[in-house]
């Protein structure tokens, strides 16, 4: 955790025992809610990249040749919205997967639509039809899961995020470069 991450963490908290000594139980409630959804945001977006690492440090292992870079805060777009997160890269030879996980942190930034915790992309690039939009949600179980969105946006037509799709992105990432993708 960042210094920042403890430092917003700590004025958060302070905020919501703030409002409940104060009688306002609306908003305690809401900074309870941003502080537990701001827990499964990171819990999420933590165990999907690292599958993706743990799946490239294995096909390192097995002479890849995978190059893994990082960052923490990076900013993309989804439709009108801003999102805030960590983007990862993992690039072989010419081909490179980048995986950008986010959500917005200040109202500027906007909202995620269709009620979604976070939202991300799974971009190969140069191969954009292999590419894949992510949702954030809670089952109905009350779990997070990670949604592959339809082509047009939609989470109706998509499908759970499951490790099988990830073995899926490597074995495009790994395909002979020299090769066109099907």
């Amino acid at each position: 955790m960042s210094e920042l991450d403890e430092a917003w963490a700590l004025a958060i908290a302070e905020a919501e025992a703030s409002a409940r000594s104060q009688g306002r139980a609306d908003i305690a409630e809401y900074l309870a809610l941003r502080t537990s959804n701001d827990l499964i945001r990171k819990v999420a977006t933590g165990w999907l990249l690292t599958i993706f690492t743990g799946a490239a440090g294995q096909a390192n292992r097995n002479g890849a040749a995978i190059q893994i870079s990082s960052d923490s805060s990076h900013r993309f777009k989804i439709g009108n919205a801003s999102m805030v997160g960590p983007r990862l890269s993992l690039r072989r030879n010419v081909r490179e997967i980048v995986i950008e996980l986010g959500w917005p942190r200040t109202p500027r930034d906007g909202f995620i639509r269709g009620g979604g915790l976070a939202c991300g992309n799974i971009k190969h690039v140069g191969i954009k039809q292999a590419n894949e939009e992510l949702r954030l949600i809670m089952s109905n179980a009350g779990t997070p899961v990670w949604i592959v969105l339809d082509k047009h946006g939609s989470a109706g037509q998509g499908h759970e995020l499951h490790e099988a799709n990830i073995r899926h992105h490597f074995t495009i990432l790994l395909a002979d470069s020299g090769k066109p993708h099907s």
